[in-house]
């Protein structure tokens, strides 16, 4: 039996962003409130695609790369929290219409290629913590990230010494 990997794709915050938003967490959320997610793990999960063969990897990637899509700008102004996943999150008020028609493509390529796809709306979000406490309190809407997309990323999860690592497997241009 081949060795499978847990594949996901997804984009990647740009650096300076990530930086911001680690800062903006600190400044609003106590420590009790939840597990925090790593800088270097923050990003926007697209679709999920679980574990997979090396062979299914590379026909996944051989679809990605025919996705001919313009770029567009990802605003992040909003923020939930979920109490049974225990996850709070920040995402966009109203995702832009790029955003949504990418994630669809790579959620229905992968489900043509048999990988199971959550049922549930695509609901676009940044996990912030993890293991959150049943009773978030959320701040006010007065922040705003702008981002501009301009390519989305195949993600490889990791877990290794106690922690989950996203490695960056391939990427494509949004044209």
């Amino acid at each position: 039996m081949s060795a499978t990997k847990r594949l996901f794709f997804g984009l990647e915050l740009p650096d300076q962003c990530k930086h911001e938003i680690i800062q903006w967490r600190a400044e609003t959320f106590p420590a009790e409130a939840g597990h925090p997610v790593g800088a270097d793990s923050l990003h926007l999960t697209l679709a999920f695609l679980g574990d997979i063969s090396e062979a299914k990897q590379q026909a996944l990637m051989q679809l990605a790369g025919r996705i001919q899509q313009p770029g567009f700008t990802l605003t992040l102004d909003d923020a939930g929290h979920w109490p049974r996943s225990g996850v709070v999150w920040l995402g966009p008020r109203q995702a832009p219409r790029g955003l949504l028609q990418l994630a669809d493509l790579l959620r229905s390529q992968a489900a043509r290629s048999g990988c199971f796809q959550s049922p549930l709306p695509f609901h676009p979000h940044v996990t912030l913590l993890r293991n959150a406490a049943l009773s978030v309190s959320l701040p006010p809407r007065n922040f705003h990230w702008s981002l501009p997309v301009e390519r989305f990323v195949l993600f490889h999860s990791q877990f290794e010494r106690g922690r989950t690592r996203y490695q960056e497997i391939a990427d494509w241009k949004l044209r």
